[in-house]
């Protein structure tokens, strides 16, 4: 009986300092577990099928926050991915602490999602969105930049700051700054200033900022209203890379900008979206995140594309439409696309159109089925795409069937 009171007591002296510690912080475990059945037939690579989570759906993560009295509270943020297929956990999302208000909004440090992804159309117009159906880079259509300032799946801006403001009569505002200036995007990962002007960009995630290359930046705006029990918004925005000491000797470039406009409409179970992008001097939008491109430790090695992505250096354009109807406990999904890569000295110019079609299931507020088919029309051109393959005319077919749980 005395060793069970030790025992106890001594359990008791070490869980001490810990729930001290969380006096008064409310942290939140969150996540998302998802697994798909797809298959891609690309022309000339053979047809491959296989069950994974190649877009990166599946994650985990603490939300944390504390109360700092009159109305202020201290918010921070630990998340990272992985491929329920591939038995990979080692992908860093976001990663910030930060403050927040009711009456002003909030603002975070570190590693974020751009407004391009979460908050001004992106991802939040996509219902595919973390699918192997998704519309960002591998559809074709928006921007899945490496350097994290598109609206891939698995793209982050590191060593940024952003503020996401209150809404006001409807209005509201979100900014993104990135004030480094270094030789590598992403220090922890090897490569050097020449690896960010190639295709891939593997030295450096696309060399956001880079040496002279800083404050780098974003700005988007929206507004929400409705109108006879029609729900709309507007949003529209810009984005700023500028070029690093490598690009510009490399490319001769010097900024590359991205303007975006759209809009939804909503009217009891229709819904219909827009987005428009016109991209100029390319830099981080002539890469893709791997997880827009689907390519990262993929089940299905076909699966790799990044149909979104300019000549480096270049200008282009890229559409996105799509309608939704709630049908009950299923959303009914039809939407596509096109991207323009306008040819750039001797290299040729390329497009790509994309159109998917499927289902989303909801069996409760958690759990969902989803499916659907995917077609992409590619154009042709002599330079290889971010992954080693190269743009091919023809068709690609991709389908895919899948279950996701949040928590």
């Amino acid at each position: 009986m005395k060793k069970k009171l030790i025992a106890l007591a001594v359990a008791g002296a070490l869980a001490a300092p810990v729930v001290a510690s969380a006096q008064g912080t409310n942290v939140t475990i969150f996540g998302r577990v998802q697994a798909e059945y797809s298959g891609v037939d690309n022309g000339n690579t053979p047809y491959q099928s296989g069950i994974s989570d190649n877009a990166r759906a599946s994650r985990w993560g603490l939300q944390i926050t504390e109360d700092l009295g009159r109305g202020l509270r201290a918010n921070a943020r630990m998340e990272m991915g992985l491929n329920t297929g591939a038995g990979s956990a080692s992908t860093p999302r976001e990663q910030w602490v930060g403050l927040s208000h009711n009456n002003w909004g909030d603002v975070k440090f570190g590693r974020v999602q751009s407004p391009f992804k979460d908050f001004a159309g992106g991802m939040t117009i996509d219902p595919f969105a973390y699918t192997t159906l998704q519309a960002n880079g591998a559809g074709g259509t928006m921007t899945g930049s490496a350097n994290g300032m598109g609206s891939g799946a698995n793209g982050f801006v590191n060593s940024a700051i952003r503020f996401d403001s209150a809404k006001v009569e409807g209005f509201s505002f979100a900014g993104l700054l990135m004030p480094g200036d270094s030789n590598n995007f992403d220090p922890t990962v090897a490569g050097n200033t020449t690896t960010g002007i190639q295709a891939a960009g593997l030295g450096s995630n696309g060399m956001t900022g880079g040496k002279d290359g800083e404050f780098d930046g974003q700005a988007a705006a929206k507004y929400a209203g409705n109108y006879m029990g029609h729900d709309y918004t507007v949003f529209g925005g810009y984005s700023r890379d500028n070029a690093n000491q490598a690009q510009k000797l490399a490319l001769g470039v010097r900024t590359e900008e991205t303007w975006r406009v759209g809009g939804t409409w909503k009217y009891e179970n229709l819904s219909v979206v827009g987005q428009y992008e016109r991209v100029n001097n390319a830099i981080g939008a002539a890469t893709c995140t791997s997880a827009a491109a689907l390519a990262a430790n993929p089940i299905v090695a076909s699966s790799g594309q990044c149909n979104s992505a300019m000549n480096a250096g270049g200008d282009g354009n890229i559409w996105h439409v799509g309608t939704n109807y709630q049908w009950g406990n299923t959303l009914l999904v039809a939407q596509g696309g096109a991207m323009t890569a306008e040819a750039l000295g001797a290299t040729a110019g390329r497009d790509a159109r994309s159109f998917t079609v499927g289902a989303i299931h909801s069996l409760s507020k958690r759990t969902s089925l989803f499916g659907g088919y995917q077609r992409v029309t590619q154009g042709v051109t002599s330079a290889s795409d971010s992954y080693g393959g190269s743009y091919q005319a023809g068709n690609r077919n991709t389908w895919t069937i899948g279950m996701r749980h949040n928590f």
